[in-house]
């Protein structure tokens, strides 16, 4: 595709360099069929010169320049863009077949006008041609999706990281309830509280341990 596109870039562009250029040196030539077109853009459009020659020259101009900017493969996009702008006024100017009355000669200009027609068509595609990488709309649309995606992991993991502390809260406070009870170790009995340093061990009164042991025999 890119052997493809430096061989069409030229050839697109050869006829508005070649055109623009002449037109730029004699604007004499188009300038009476261009006034019909002129004068009103003129009124409605600032910055279009309001005589007519000056507004040819203006528009061969921007041809020639925007040509060879797309010859050259210099901002092929913007460069299709302006040349297609110009290409309008220029088919309006130059090829009003309706305004024709012999049929040959109004067979012609429109063959001219369906011509800068398709030439319109193809400086559009050339316009939107990205050389294969992502276009604007794409690439909007990709950050928005990837903006939504990153807030819906952010909360996400927000909220995991709200269960996992509440949840580590509740086991902590389990175990210093658990630590605070008499007795208890870890959870499980430890047996009877310890004596205080310096009492004694009650002893049971004499002969129940060794009652409890031999019982006396039976009469």
């Amino acid at each position: 595709m890119t052997v493809l596109r430096a061989a069409a870039r030229p050839m697109l562009a050869s006829i508005f360099v070649i055109q623009g250029f002449d037109t730029m040196l004699h604007p004499e030539r188009v300038a009476p069929r261009a006034e019909p077109v002129v004068a009103p853009l003129a009124e409605r459009v600032p910055g279009i010169p309001a005589r007519t020659e000056d507004a040819v020259r203006l528009n061969g101009a921007v041809q020639f320049t925007a040509g060879s900017l797309l010859a050259l493969g210099i901002l092929p996009r913007l460069s299709a863009l302006a040349i297609a702008a110009t290409l309008v006024p220029t088919t309006a100017a130059g090829h009003r077949f309706w305004e024709v009355e012999d049929e040959k000669e109004r067979a012609q200009q429109r063959i001219h006008f369906l011509k800068n027609l398709a030439i319109f068509g193809g400086l559009l595609i050339a316009a939107a041609d990205t050389a294969g990488r992502p276009s604007l709309a794409w690439r909007s649309r990709y950050a928005v999706r990837s903006a939504r995606r990153d807030v819906a992991l952010a909360t996400r993991a927000a909220r995991v990281s709200g269960r996992a502390g509440a949840r580590a809260g509740r086991v902590s406070a389990r175990a210093s309830r658990a630590g605070a009870r008499p007795g208890r170790v870890s959870g499980r009995w430890a047996g009877p509280p310890a004596r205080p340093p310096g009492s004694r061990k009650r002893r049971s009164p004499a002969g129940s341990r060794a009652w409890q042991r031999w019982p006396p025999a039976a009469c």
